[in-house]
Parts: structure tokens; C-alpha cells; sequence
């Protein structure tokens, strides 16, 4: 018996193995816009992958930057520069930079966030089962002086996790490696809804798909003032709710329970009209009251500049 144990493990071994000799190309997609501050670090983090088989396709979404001349400064063949005809919103980019990947799988990375260098060396070995169309792990939230925190303390979910992400969306963009075949539209990511695309796409890919998860956090998700502003949470507010009425999620997701994303729905309905009428805001609190939103809510009113952090909704 245990004979029969050592040959079974040498047999996944071999598997694994013979998976990363082949080494298939990963195309890593890096779209910038005026990304110079951080960008060296983003870049190493590539360059220092301890698996190698892949090529950089750098969109250059018009930055007015030093971003060209940072990435020129790595002279290293796989990497592949392609400046816009126009500037675009991050998800029309994205889609513009996968028609010029030539890699079987995908990856991302923004110019603001960094990989540990065994990322994709754990991730690829886990496309052995022809099955898994995506594999996500676990990552870090680095703050202002590094200090980091890690995202997610649970085991994440496998397999089909459609129920999963519905109620707890855990898949980080810059975590995903996907399998570029499994990708069958034109333009997967629907940039009509830029702010919450990634959450769009991993829902409609989980419905198809099975996904492969790694606990370990492999990358590093930066939180700066930039990113995360008053005018750019109500944006994402206001395109949540008109996602959830246009594209008709309750009859999409009508076999699952989608109560957390109607949840979700309640309390952005209320957060778009922040910028708008406060009469309007605190009749729409009281006529469906939830104390949670309540507070949330109030906090915002009252101390914008305090809770802005704290209380965005990252779908």
C-alpha cells in the first residue's frame, strides 16, 4: 500500500513537472496611465519570476509621463510596448491588449502592484486539470509606509464557486491567471461598467468555468490616495446599480441565492445620491432602513475625509 502511495505521488510529480517543462508562454498584461511612481517595482517583480516562459504586453494608454522611458530602461526581449491611438477607460484597454497576446494563458498586473516572484511558478502547474479556466490566490493590501495586511484569512473556494463569489467576492484581478481559449468574446471585460468589470467578468467566467485557488498571498494590491477617492466611489456606485438593472442579474442568477448582491444594490442605491439631494438620501435610509447602511452612510456625511477608506465597497 505504501508502495502504491509513493508511486501515485511520483506520478502528480511527474505531471507537474512535465507541465513546466513545456513552460507555456503566460502573456502578462500591464496597462499604464501616467504610472511612473511606482512602476520600477511592478516591473522587477516581473522580471524576478522564478518562472520565466512569458512575454509583457506594456499598454501605454497615452501617459504623459516618464512611464515610456521607465519601461524602455529594461532591455529585455519579452517585453512588448504598444502606445494607444486613444486614450480609453482601463477595461477597453485591457480588451485592446488581450487581441495582442500570443500566450496560452493571461495575466495582470497594474503599474501600481507587485507579484512575489514564485507567483506564476505556483499558479501554471495547476492548469494540468484541463478543466480549471482560472486560478487566483490570495495577496496582500500594502498601505502607505508598507505596511501590509493580508486580504482574506479564510481558505478560498475551488472548483465551481459561483455560490462563493455571489455572497464573498474574493478574486483579486492581479492575482488571476486565466486560460486565454476559455476566453470566447470579442471584448471579455464589458468596460461600459470600468469600475466594477473585473467583478462582472469573474462571475459570468465562474458560470462556465472551474477555478483553481492558492491560499498563499502571491502579490501585493496597493492602497493609495489616488486610487480611492469621494467622486470615484459614488462613480462605481452609480455603475453597480445600473449593472444590476441593465444586465438583469436577479434572471441571470436566478438559480442561486443572490440576496448579498442585492444587499449590495440597497446600499449603493443609496450611496449614488451622496453628491445629490441629502433630503433625498435620508428619505430613501428611512424608507428601507438597515442600521448597517445607516452608519456607513451618516459616517460619510459627517466625516468624508475620515471614513473614505474605510467604508469603500470594492465589488
Amino acid at each position: 500500500m505504501e508502495t502504491k502511495n509513493k508511486s501515485n505521488k511520483r506520478v502528480k510529480k511527474d505531471n507537474s513537472e512535465l507541465l513546466m517543462n513545456r513552460r507555456p508562454l503566460v502573456s502578462i498584461i500591464m496597462n499604464c496611465l501616467n504610472g511612473e511612481e511606482f512602476l520600477n517595482l511592478a516591473l522587477e517583480s516581473i522580471l524576478n519570476q522564478t518562472y520565466k516562459n512569458w512575454e509583457l504586453i506594456f499598454w501605454d494608454n497615452k501617459s504623459t509621463d516618464n512611464s515610456a522611458k521607465i519601461l524602455k530602461s529594461f532591455r529585455d526581449k519579452r517585453i512588448r510596448y504598444f502606445y494607444a491611438k486613444k486614450r480609453t477607460e482601463l477595461h477597453k484597454a485591457r480588451n485592446l491588449a488581450i487581441k495582442k497576446t500570443r500566450g496560452e494563458f493571461i495575466a495582470f498586473l497594474d503599474v501600481d502592484d507587485i507579484w512575489s516572484k514564485e507567483k506564476l511558478s505556483l499558479q501554471i502547474p495547476k492548469f494540468k486539470n484541463k478543466k480549471i479556466g482560472l486560478v487566483y490566490s490570495n495577496f496582500y493590501k500594502l498601505y502607505e509606509k508598507n505596511k501590509k495586511k493580508i486580504a482574506y484569512q479564510n481558505n478560498l473556494p475551488r472548483g465551481k464557486i459561483t455560490n462563493s463569489i455571489i455572497k464573498n467576492y474574493q478574486i483579486g484581478i492581479i492575482t488571476v491567471v486565466i486560460r486565454k481559449k476559455f476566453i470566447n468574446k470579442k471584448n471579455p471585460f464589458d468596460f461600459k461598467y470600468d469600475l466594477i468589470s473585473d467583478y462582472d467578468f469573474g462571475l459570468d467566467f465562474s458560470l462556465k468555468h472551474n477555478f483553481e485557488s492558492i491560499n498563499k498571498p502571491l502579490a501585493y494590491y496597493r492602497i493609495h490616495k489616488n486610487q480611492i477617492q469621494k467622486r470615484k466611489m459614488i462613480l462605481q456606485a452609480e455603475q453597480f446599480c445600473r449593472w444590476f438593472k441593465k444586465k438583469n442579474i436577479e434572471k441571470k442568477f436566478n438559480n442561486y441565492d443572490i440576496s448579498s448582491i442585492k444587499k449590495k444594490f440597497e446600499y449603493y442605491d443609496l450611496l449614488k445620491e451622496l453628491n445629490k439631494s441629502k433630503i433625498k438620501l435620508y428619505y430613501k435610509m428611512f424608507k428601507n432602513f438597515n442600521f448597517k447602511n445607516f452608519l456607513k452612510l451618516n459616517a460619510l456625511v459627517l466625516f468624508p475625509n475620515k471614513f473614505i477608506f474605510k467604508f469603500i465597497d470594492n465589488v
